[in-house]
């Protein structure tokens, strides 16, 4: 008997040191839990603050832009010296790269604060990209001699031209140029040819509608390609800017519930991007 409350006072005894670690280690959780709640709140803090700076640092840089421009081309519209002409081409096309930019920066904040707002309405895709195609030849001219890229441009609608979608008109041009441009970028001769394919949905509400952007440049490195449309995507041979034109453009088309994807041309020669939209009936 004696025996048995020894043994039973030592499982006690045991029991209440097990207490007292697990009391230790709860007040130690609750401290580390305590620093944890702190940093996530300081990691917020510095978050707002880093989109506050780059907000205010990108509004900064295009204020000055903008007078740069407008002042610049109202000069060269008056002057008639080739040399001038010249000089004058080069702090503009400069000037809108260093506001594309800008602008490019500031989406990337939008994006990652998930402030990115979009004012849908009403309009046919189709004259979207006309427009984007028309102002993008005027920048094939200047770079290109002898037409020597040219743009083609086709619907595959059966049922008239019109392909209507409600979505924020300026945010797709703004996909459709970025994409052109791109294509353009490694497209040294030959065509770029953009297709608009509308696919019916069986039952009630629309469809979806798949454009097509095909290119003969160089292609993409496959190394790149599983990360095509991330932030910095760039390689040796694919390093032309800062590399946020195609995560901005992913980003649009998601936030409109689309898809976009890019490959390799199965000749060898370029490649091509899609992208999707809903239809609307």
């Amino acid at each position: 008997m004696l025996e048995s409350d020894n043994n039973l006072g030592l499982v006690i005894k045991e029991l209440a040191e097990t207490n007292e670690k697990f009391a230790k280690v709860n007040k130690e959780l609750a401290a580390v839990n305590k620093e944890l709640v702190l940093a996530n709140e300081q990691i917020k803090q510095n978050g707002n603050m880093q989109y506050e700076f780059i907000n205010i640092a990108s509004h900064e840089l295009r204020t000055p832009i903008q007078p740069i421009l407008g002042l610049t081309q109202i000069i060269l519209s008056k002057i008639k010296d080739t040399e001038q002409i010249e000089l004058l081409d080069t702090v503009i096309r400069n000037a809108k790269r260093l506001k594309q930019l800008t602008d490019d920066i500031f989406d990337v904040t939008r994006i990652e604060s998930r402030s990115l707002n979009l004012n849908k309405e009403q309009f046919d895709l189709n004259e979207q990209i006309k427009t984007a195609i028309n102002d993008i030849k005027n920048q094939i001219s200047i770079r290109y001699n002898n037409n020597a890229v040219k743009l083609s441009f086709e619907t595959e609608r059966k049922e008239g031209n019109g392909i209507f979608i409600k979505a924020d008109k300026i945010r797709i041009y703004e996909v459709i140029s970025n994409l052109l441009k791109n294509a353009i970028k490694f497209t040294k001769e030959g065509t770029i040819s953009i297709t608009t394919e509308e696919k019916k949905k069986t039952g009630k509400g629309g469809g979806e509608v798949i454009v097509k952007i095909k290119d003969t440049g160089i292609g993409m490195p496959y190394n790149i390609l599983p990360n095509l449309f991330s932030k910095f995507a760039t390689g040796s041979t694919f390093k032309r800017g800062i590399g946020l034109g195609l995560f901005i453009s992913k980003s649009i088309i998601e936030a409109h519930g689309g898809r976009i994807w890019a490959q390799n041309n199965p000749d060898g020669r370029g490649a091509t991007f899609y992208f999707s939209l809903p239809t609307i009936k």
